[in-house]
């Protein structure tokens, strides 16, 4: 699998911000782009019952996540797999544009 920092470099995208911290509470965006308000969440786990999909994980995500969006921020969340198959590079691709 070619890592995500490698597809953004070879699309010759907008370098990301890796473990950006968008609020003042300790939460963190996988990636982003301040400039362009754009998040990247990858969701890991989702075959193997991760952090993300047990009952309290969950429901911090979906806290953080609806957070995010109050304060204006466009969210993408993919899974690994997407990240894999180059879905998400096309997911930011787009949102990028």
């Amino acid at each position: 699998m070619i890592g995500l920092d490698l597809q953004l470099r070879a699309a010759r995208l907008p370098e990301p911000v890796v473990e950006f911290r968008f609020c003042e509470r300790r939460w963190r965006f996988d990636y982003c782009w301040p400039n362009e308000k754009l998040a990247l969440e990858i969701e890991g786990g989702h075959w193997v019952n991760g952090r993300h999909n047990r009952p309290a994980g969950f429901a911090k995500d979906i806290e953080k996540y609806n957070e995010a969006v109050l304060m204006g921020w466009r969210l993408l969340r993919v899974t690994t797999d997407m990240v894999a198959d180059g879905s998400a590079l096309n997911l930011i691709e787009r949102a990028l544009r």
